[in-house]
């Protein structure tokens, strides 16, 4: 079958419901490797069906350091391609790694800081149910409080993602509610948002209107601060942030993209494998007008992104910030570092006219795909920092929402 014949087969079988088959399909082509004809009876479908169902993401897992933003980059210690993918330890698989590995789940220390409660809850609309849980930091007194929404990757559960990323303990210092919608096995056999459906794209439908249906739950159910309610996720998660911000800037004053795609960056699942591997401009025209909103006011982004990404290219977190600069004038300042024991990184801030900082690109050398500073008690975390968390929450903190109105995605 030829290449433009596979691509053909994969959107028919996407379109189908029949993602497991087309995520196989197309592995084999970026592989390179010859496609069975779809059409060649039912072996051909079993054996598709049995494959692995469509992962964007890849898993490491490691503790984070202590980040140094504006020490110079003094060593040159040449880095071994694919250093990243070596098994780490506590039993659990090394970047990249597709193997099976039992992981018990996340202990309540690793998630919980003390004083702290972690709750369940769900919320449901024409589009279906999420359940989520919802970090309250010990100081809330009934006080309006900022409220940063965490969205899961691939796999990942709310525990292991908050466990992973330690939002919760910065939140507590910084006295913040954490909610963390958890995808359903149901909606994606791997547990990703689907940001690659035109379906999940839309305000008021599908994956975005189940989002901010829990975001303005807790904003009823909490004393929240209403000009300042961030979004962020990882990989999948990212994706689907960036789309949230794009979608509902009414409702995010700013939002976080680790290892993730711009909203727009794929249609369907062909065009997400293409974008996830080539990069988002190869995906797309890349004609879209940005996250842009009435009256010229982009919607203030960070972006973490691993030069040795192997499972999302990182060219996509150069995508993200495009969209924005082809129509905002911004100052560049650029900050070189590295991490004492871990990566060096290029830190470019994009400043407005007034000198504030509202695009920020943490370009992380000899990273992977897998949350930057993370601790070992969750999945998909690097050991070597710089720490995400920590600077994820304190640019969000330095924006609120000032009165706007409805953008859409490019």
């Amino acid at each position: 079958m030829l290449k433009q014949d596979m691509v053909r087969e994969a959107t028919r079988l996407t379109r189908a419901g029949r993602l497991v088959e087309a995520t196989a399909l197309l592995q084999r082509m970026l592989r390179g490797e010859a496609a069975a004809d779809a059409a060649s009876g039912a072996a051909a479908e079993t054996s598709f069906a049995t494959r692995e169902p469509l992962i964007i993401d890849a898993k490491a897992n490691v503790i984070g350091k202590a980040d140094r933003p504006h020490s110079p980059d003094t060593s040159n210690r040449p880095r071994i391609p694919g250093e990243e993918l070596r098994q780490h330890t506590r039993g659990r698989s090394g970047l990249g790694s597709r193997a099976k590995v039992k992981r018990g789940p996340p202990s309540t220390p690793d998630i919980l800081p003390e004083g702290g409660k972690y709750i369940e809850g769900s919320h449901s609309n024409p589009a279906g149910s999420r359940n989520y849980r919802l970090f309250i930091p010990s100081n809330y007194r009934g006080q309006p409080l900022p409220l940063v929404v965490m969205l899961h990757g691939c796999t990942q559960s709310p525990d292991d993602f908050a466990a992973g990323t330690r939002m919760n303990f910065i939140a507590e210092e910084k006295t913040c509610l954490v909610v963390y919608p958890a995808q359903r096995r149901e909606a994606n056999q791997a547990k990703c948002w689907n940001w690659f459906r035109t379906a999940d794209q839309q305000r008021g439908s599908g994956e975005p209107s189940l989002i901010a249906g829990i975001t303005r739950q807790i904003m009823r159910d909490y004393a929240v601060d209403q000009k300042r309610v961030y979004i962020a996720g990882l990989s999948a998660g990212a994706a689907a942030a960036a789309i949230m911000g794009a979608t509902y800037p009414d409702l995010y004053a700013a939002i976080g993209i680790h290892s993730g795609l711009a909203c727009g960056a794929a249609t369907d699942l062909p065009s997400a494998f293409v974008a996830m591997r080539q990069g988002a401009s190869a995906a797309s025209s890349g004609s879209g007008e940005g996250i842009i909103l009435t009256g010229g006011r982009t919607v203030p982004t960070i972006v973490f992104h691993g030069d040795r990404d192997m499972t999302v290219h990182p060219s996509n977190g150069d995508h993200i910030l495009g969209q924005s600069l082809r129509t905002t004038s911004t100052q560049t300042k650029l900050y070189r570092g590295r991490v004492q024991g871990g990566h060096a990184y290029t830190r470019t801030i994009h400043t407005d006219a007034g000198g504030r900082a509202i695009l920020e690109h943490w370009n992380i050398h000899g990273a992977g795909h897998a949350w930057s500073g993370g601790s070992p008690a969750g999945s998909y975390t690097d050991p070597q920092g710089p720490d995400a968390t920590r600077e994820m929450l304190r640019f969000f903190l330095d924006h609120s929402l000032p009165e706007q109105s409805v953008a859409r995605c490019p």
